[in-house]
């Protein structure tokens, strides 16, 4: 490391100890940095972890509350303290992990042991879960730092809006004026500011891909069964699926490469066991598209409400698609389409989901039964609708053994009919994978959450199926409102995703930072 790094290293730790903050280098841009970014800056010794965390921490105490954006909840307080941990491991020369001082912006819905997770609801403001949730767990033991929680949808109910009873709202850090969409709001808001290298988010219908759509990144729902939802609030215990989003593929895999896997507390990850990549980053080639057979799902692209300036930077996507090596292939349909997305598919699940969930947190769980809150009204007025029909069901009864009973995912034959289907058509047109725009229409306004909400093609295929899908930006519509790409792809086949999401964001470099947001100068801080 060299002497002189040797030195700089231990006087940032002293002066930490001090209780003085020390000023980051002023060569290292915090704007749009990539993991790699930082590994390299640390590695030449420009920078020390406690710098790169104490710059992030600046940006979100400069920029998210001042400008409301409001996309953080809680700032780890001992975010620093891990930093040190880190710089001190550097010195010692022990070996870190894959993800050392990467800072994670984590979704209030994901158990952190030292952080409050409220699920965006004020009923569970001071709700301290007993330990991490497996996906936490696994960023740290990647010595990734778990920098700040993000604000959320209240319940994950609303794919339109990210509004929570515990922390208020969350504006597009593009347009502070417009929704993030839901219900992982404020990670992409969050992430798209450049307050953490990266985030991770939960997707019930829509919440990864619709937000990072909305805010120009790159977030992938996975097939379900290969990443735990172990210690995250549910909303639909057999479709909810966890995973990152993050400003570039490479970040999104890099994450992704840590936190998948077989968990023993979850047991729909038994259908992931042997199907994970040893190494998803092998997929990240330029030329991956060359020979790649895509389908254009042309009944979610052309609808009767299609923005037009959408669907043009769609039909551009298309063509460079096509310029990278890509064979379209257009027009391509799913058999019974229709007639599956009108299928009664849908368990409601969620008062037994949280029962199971809430009885987790032990004696110190601040509620027994979700449906307490409608008693107390502890609740934004706009879920009321929303607690009444996804809570209907049963406290302590499996949808399994209700009359009639719903079962659950992989044993229903209404999705499994679905799932069927799409792969079949796949394999008629001989596609690897099926493509469409993530939303037809731009974010909407805050004011106007309900009322424009449409285009959201993300609730359509993947979570009934249980499919693997992503989005990547594709552009920008209406000036500076981002649009994404949609990727489908076959059962574990997100090493076909990211080799497809790769080439194209390699060959277009669509994503663009939020100009609200620059880099701050010392005298900013």
């Amino acid at each position: 490391m060299g002497i002189f790094n040797l030195i700089k290293s231990l006087l940032a730790i002293l002066i930490f100890f001090s209780g003085f903050s020390l000023s980051y280098a002023d060569n290292f841009k915090f704007v749009e940095a990539t993991i790699d970014d930082i590994h390299q800056a640390i590695s030449a010794g420009d920078m020390t972890c406690h710098e790169i965390v104490s710059g992030y921490l600046d940006r979100i105490k400069t920029y998210d509350q001042q400008l409301g954006l409001n996309a953080i909840t809680v700032v780890n307080q001992k975010a620093l303290e891990k930093a040190d941990l880190i710089d001190m491991k550097i010195i010692k020369g022990e070996k870190l992990g894959p993800l050392y001082c990467a800072p994670i912006l984590v979704k209030d819905n994901y158990d952190t042991h030292d952080l409050p997770t409220t699920g965006g609801s004020i009923a569970l403001l001071n709700n301290y879960p007993p330990d991490d949730a497996f996906m936490v767990r696994k960023l740290r033991e990647a010595d990734a730092i778990v920098i700040a929680k993000t604000n959320m949808a209240e319940w994950a109910f609303s794919p339109r809006q990210t509004k929570s009873s515990s922390f208020g709202t969350t504006a597009n850090a593009y347009d502070l004026t417009r929704v993030p969409a839901g219900s992982s709001g404020g990670t992409a808001s969050g992430t798209a500011a450049s307050f953490g290298v990266a985030g991770i988010g939960t997707d019930t219908g829509n919440s990864i891909r619709g937000p990072s759509s909305h805010l120009a990144l790159f977030g992938i729902r996975s097939t379900i069964g290969l990443t735990s939802r172990d210690g995250v609030i549910p909303l639909a215990w057999d479709r909810d699926v966890t995973g990152p989003m993050t400003r570039t593929v490479k970040d999104g895999v890099l994450v992704f490469n840590v936190v998948t896997g077989y968990d023993s507390n979850d047991p729909m990850t038994e259908l992931g066991k042997g199907k994970r990549k040893a190494d998803y980053t092998a997929f990240l080639k330029k030329n991956g598209l060359k020979g790649k057979r895509i389908g254009v799902l042309r009944s979610l692209v052309f609808t009767v409400d299609a923005d037009p300036e959408i669907i043009a930077l769609f039909m551009k996507a298309v063509d460079d698609l096509k310029a990278a090596g890509a064979v379209i292939v257009d027009p391509f349909e799913i058999s019974n389409l229709a007639e599956h997305r009108e299928a009664p598919n849908f368990c409601r699940r969620f008062r037994y989901d949280m029962y199971k969930y809430l009885k987790s947190l032990g004696v110190k769980a601040p509620i027994k039964d979700v449906m307490e809150v409608l008693e107390t009204g502890q609740y934004s007025p706009y879920i009321k609708g929303g607690l009444e029909n996804f809570g209907s069901g049963p406290l302590d009864v499996h949808p399994s053994n209700e009359t009639p009973p719903c079962l659950e995912y992989p044993n229903h034959p209404g999705r499994n009919a679905f799932k069927a289907d799409v792969i079949k058509s796949m394999d008629k047109y001989d596609v690897d994978v099926v493509i469409y725009p993530s939303w037809t229409n731009p974010p909407a306004k805050l004011e106007r959450a309900d009322e424009d909400y449409k285009g959201d093609n993300s609730q359509i295929i993947a979570p009934a199926t249980g499919l693997p899908a992503a989005t990547v930006p594709m552009g920008f519509s209406h000036g500076n409102l981002p649009a994404g790409l949609q990727i489908l792809a076959k059962p574990f086949h997100e090493d076909v995703i990211f080799e497809v999401a790769y080439a194209y964001e390699q060959a277009t470099k669509h994503r663009k930072p939020p100009s609200l947001f620059p880099e701050l100068k010392n005298n900013d801080k």
